[in-house]
């Protein structure tokens, strides 16, 4: 049977757009593929005497004089991003997962006559090659494998793209493997997520948290207001959703007696994808008994510190003007920024007719829908959250904001809740979590009403959780931050970005 091959390269200008010869290019290394199999050679071979990494010899002779011999003989895999066929002398570049890169260097009189030719005949930029050889310095002073045997490790079929051309947006996120291979910046990203992940739990577990895993699937979605993806459990003939928060049950957790909880996973959203948000998306959610807002506010506070102490500075660049971790963390009450921000006083009691005028009057997109809480946590997001450049503590929010956030110790009108906003975006959000049943279950018959109204983002009644509750909660903190939004404050990057392979519309064939 012929196989019939889809020619798809990745591309260096407009999206859709392909060399000229990739076709031709692709099908000439199909036939190399199968010059290598008739001479007995396997392109793919299953393991290679591989010694050292590039990166390990470069650390072990850093200042090897010109054109001076070690009398180190070792073995190396790189993937060729460089070639350069003479004669009887042939250089190739070298390149390993981690971008270190070295020279390799073939000669007649080393290799051979004919292996010699199988290199020049058979070896493609992109291909994974085994080189055995003696580390020297060349002449040039160019740390080099002088090479003895080479072998191919792995023989690849599509072209690389130009390495010093500028890869699209389209090509760098939908191709990613390619994006990885041609751009430092790409393999850079990954390292610093890792490294702010890792920051992450180190400083939690430093207080003694416990990192838990809890379902994905879920019977009923809630810990947000957002629309579920649905899925269906054929085991129990039943409709499932994706969960959208991890909080039900880590407080669940908390309720059995696991004081100080936490859960780093993937949550999925069926919402909107812009340079903001992705339908999933990693989170950080942590709990912790006898801890309030404020507790909460200098848990995330730490935990942003120290990832920008791994990343390597407190001082953010962007195009708004410096951010700077060091300086104060403001405080900022909804109802007292957005009057300033508007030049009248707003309350709890001014009218709907009233915020929507002045909503009409800033540019923002209005709904006559609203509640008159709605529309004071609209009219902030829209015209003061942007301006916030260094970390602020938006507080003192309307109930509807967040229905599983405690009633406020001093104003009944509010909510004890913040929202972290850095650099006109908000990172994470915490409460003084709503432990009494009774007002749980209000709020959450009101979410369920709002459900059955049309509301495709509201949450639903969650009778096992209000049970666990009426167990007794003891008083907690609660967190919830986004990876992926604080990886985005340290790189500066959009969500597509710093997912190391985001949900994209399909491609056309």
């Amino acid at each position: 049977m012929k196989l019939e091959w889809n020619i798809v390269t990745a591309e260096n200008s407009a999206p859709g757009m392909e060399p000229a010869d990739a076709s031709e290019q692709m099908h000439i290394r199909i036939e190399k593929r199968g010059k290598l199999l008739a001479s007995g050679e396997e392109p793919y071979p299953v393991k290679l005497d591989r010694s050292h990494s590039l990166a390990e010899i470069r650390a072990k002779y850093p200042d090897l004089e010109p054109d001076s011999t070690t009398g180190d003989v070792v073995g190396v895999v790189g993937r060729v991003v460089f070639v350069r066929n003479t004669g009887k002398l042939c250089f190739a570049t070298l390149q390993e997962g981690d971008g270190t890169r070295l020279q390799a260097m073939l000669s007649l009189a080393n290799v051979g006559e004919e292996r010699l030719a199988d290199w020049k005949a058979l070896v493609d930029l992109g291909d994974h090659v085994f080189v055995h050889g003696e580390v020297i310095s060349s002449r040039r002073g160019e740390l080099s494998i002088m090479a003895d045997e080479w072998k191919m490790a792995s023989k690849a079929l599509r072209p690389l793209p130009t390495l010093h051309a500028e890869l699209s947006e389209e090509t760098r996120v939908r191709q990613r493997y390619v994006d990885l291979l041609v751009r430092d910046e790409a393999r850079q990203m990954i390292y610093t997520r890792a490294n702010v992940t890792k920051s992450v739990r180190e400083t939690l577990d430093s207080h003694g948290y416990v990192e838990v895993e809890t379902p994905m699937l879920n019977l009923i979605h809630g810990g947000a207001t957002a629309r579920p993806f649905e899925t269906h459990l054929n085991a129990f003939d039943q409709r499932m959703t994706l969960r959208i928060a991890t909080e039900l049950y880590l407080k669940r957790a908390v309720v059995g007696g696991i004081e100080r909880v936490y859960e780093i996973g993937r949550v999925f959203r069926n919402e909107g994808v812009d340079s903001t948000h992705s339908p999933e998306f990693t989170t950080l959610e942590c709990y912790e008994a006898y801890a309030d807002q404020f507790t909460m506010a200098e848990r995330m506070k730490e935990i942003i510190l120290n990832a920008a102490d791994v990343v390597g500075t407190r001082q953010i660049e962007t195009p708004q003007g410096t951010i700077d971790l060091d300086g104060e963390w403001r405080w900022l009450g909804v109802y007292p920024g957005l009057s300033e921000a508007v030049g009248e006083e707003i309350t709890p009691e001014t009218p709907l007719e009233r915020l929507l005028e002045i909503g009409d009057k800033c540019g923002v997109k209005t709904d006559p829908l609203w509640t008159t809480e709605k529309a004071v946590i609209e009219l902030f997001g829209d015209i003061v959250e942007p301006t916030l450049l260094n970390p602020t503590f938006v507080y003192d929010y309307p109930p509807s904001a967040q229905p599983l956030a405690r009633p406020h110790r001093d104003d009944p009108r509010l909510i004890e809740a913040w929202d972290l906003i850095i650099g006109g975006m908000e990172r994470g959000t915490a409460f003084s979590e709503l432990i009494d049943p009774v007002i749980q279950r209000e709020r959450l018959t009101e979410q369920s009403r709002l459900a059955a109204e049309g509301d495709d983002e509201a949450m639903q009644l969650d009778e096992d959780f209000l049970r666990a509750l009426e167990y007794g909660a003891p008083p907690m903190g609660g967190i919830g931050l986004g990876i992926d939004r604080l990886v985005m404050l340290f790189t500066q990057a959009g969500i597509r970005e710093t997912i190391l392979f985001p949900l994209l519309k399909p491609e056309a064939n």
